[in-house]
């Protein structure tokens, strides 16, 4: 039996039953961090040297980007390095740190996602208002919101994920630090408070949620009315790639977060975990590069550039 003051690091034990399946996580880890690296990395060069793409969706988009790379390193990186030595501890502190990151980019990706399709809906539905509507103050306003409520948010569910008395181990049957696996360790009570705030927190997600589709749904019908092919092509081809997104992304973390303890099981909770903290930061660089030809047109003009320089 421990409390939370005499526990000093906590195990990770996912992916722990042979050295075999370690190395082949070790390797497939790599790969889609480097993928993530790769592609993120170039949109975050690509929109800074490119004058054109100075405008409130590639800002935006540049936000996305720098956001996912953060994503990925908290938990990627750390999980490597145990499956390549064979270890599976993380420091009482670190694991606080993890969780904080990622409460933290997690809101802070629902805010931008939202954010984003409000600028779709004013660029399809209201061209004439986009610049009064969105200029660089607004943009600006509006990402330095999102980020100060994903930090506010993730504050308060550290510290009340981390003042409950955990007396069932320090196991976690997970290759990062999160709140449902934490939860698990408490044998008190207390832990109602967290699942309250998860319950707002989900709540918060949902309507989110509701306003992208509500924006969906006014983008659709504009759309629909475009009488140019060409021009309904366009605009679906900018507004489908952040719809699959956001629904992948909502739907692991909500249920991540929120799924019956009767459904809950080791294999399950690692399959959920990886596709909203893992698969997303890797595959929304492909998602928005490959369906938007001005994107590509000035990737390539800088990397033309920087291979001239050299």
């Amino acid at each position: 039996m421990s409390n939370s003051s005499s526990i000093t690091q906590f195990l990770l034990l996912a992916f722990k039953d042979t050295r075999e399946l370690q190395l082949l996580h070790f390797w497939l880890f790599l790969g889609i961090y480097l993928a993530a690296l790769l592609g993120n990395g170039l949109i975050i060069i690509t929109i800074a040297c490119d004058q054109h793409l100075h405008t409130p969706m590639y800002f935006f988009l540049f936000n996305l980007s720098l956001l996912d790379l953060t994503f990925i390193s908290t938990t990627v990186p750390n999980s490597m390095a145990n499956f390549l030595w064979d270890t599976m501890d993380i420091s009482y502190v670190g694991c606080a740190a993890q969780l904080f990151l990622l409460a933290f980019l997690i809101s802070m990706e629902f805010f931008l996602l939202t954010i984003m399709a409000y600028d779709r809906y004013i660029a399809i539905c209201k061209p004439l208002h986009y610049g009064s509507l969105l200029g660089s103050r607004a943009c600006v306003h509006m990402a330095a919101a999102a980020w100060g409520s994903g930090f506010l948010h993730a504050l308060l569910h550290t510290a009340t994920t981390f003042s409950l008395p955990l007396c069932k181990g320090n196991a976690l049957n997970q290759f990062f630090c999160e709140i449902p696996q934490i939860l698990k360790l408490s044998c008190s009570d207390a832990y109602l408070r967290e699942t309250g705030l998860l319950v707002v927190g989900i709540l918060i997600v949902f309507g989110c949620f509701v306003c992208i589709i509500l924006s969906y749904v006014q983008i659709l019908r504009t759309v629909l009315r475009i009488p140019s092919q060409q021009g309904r092509h366009k605009a679906f081809s900018t507004c489908l790639p952040h719809l699959a997104v956001v629904s992948l992304f909502v739907s692991t973390v909500v249920f991540s977060h929120l799924k019956p303890s009767s459904m809950s099981s080791p294999s399950l909770d690692l399959v959920v975990s990886v596709l909203y903290s893992v698969v997303p930061p890797a595959v929304n660089p492909l998602i928005y590069s490959m369906r938007n030809q001005e994107l590509m047109d000035s990737l390539r003009k800088v990397m033309t550039g920087l291979f001239q320089m050299k």
